[in-house]
């Protein structure tokens, strides 16, 4: 009875290692993880402009009949630096319609970070408590959401949009739902 109370710890921790090394080299991509807003209305969208002067981004926004990219961003997020000029070029060549919603970002820090490196969102919101995010099933910054023409979530990437996931996803997504 006492080598049994030695062992059972002995023989737990094998089996966590064991399922622990399975898990990391198992090949399964963490951004595969399903999105419960995909084939859904898109959530609700009441948030001020990040831009001042400009009017506050409304649910009308996502059913102008036409496919819409919304990507939550930040200043401080290093990823998001690094997908920027996909963004700026899907503005500038297929004059994509990206919104923009700072996330957990004051707008004297986020305003000053795309002047620097260029805005492609024709609408930008403030999402300075993180409660969109919660709403859209953030996990975290970039994520970025294809919505059709009728306010319905057709694609959700988690992490920084890379060129491959431009042509081979985002660009036939957006021709497909015009």
């Amino acid at each position: 009875m006492r080598k049994l109370l030695f062992i059972l710890p002995l023989v737990t921790l094998a089996l966590m290692a064991g399922f622990f090394a399975w898990s990391l080299t198992s090949g399964r991509d963490p951004a595969s993880i399903g999105s419960v807003v995909v084939g859904r209305p898109a959530p609700k969208l009441d948030l001020p402009a990040l831009r001042e002067g400009e009017p506050a981004l409304t649910d009308a926004l996502l059913k102008t009949g036409k496919p819409v990219l919304v990507n939550f961003f930040a200043s401080w997020c290093t990823p998001c630096l690094a997908e920027h000029p996909l963004f700026t070029r899907l503005a500038e060549r297929e004059q994509a319609t990206i919104i923009g919603l700072a996330w957990k970002n004051k707008r004297a820090d986020a305003l000053p970070w795309l002047k620097r490196l260029g805005d492609p969102f024709k609408y930008a919101g403030l999402d300075l408590e993180g409660r969109a995010g919660l709403d859209w099933g953030l996990s975290g910054v970039p994520e970025t959401y294809l919505v059709d023409g009728q306010g319905v979530v057709r694609l959700h990437f988690r992490g920084p949009i890379t060129e491959r996931d431009l042509t081979d996803r985002i660009l036939p997504a957006l021709k497909g739902a015009k």
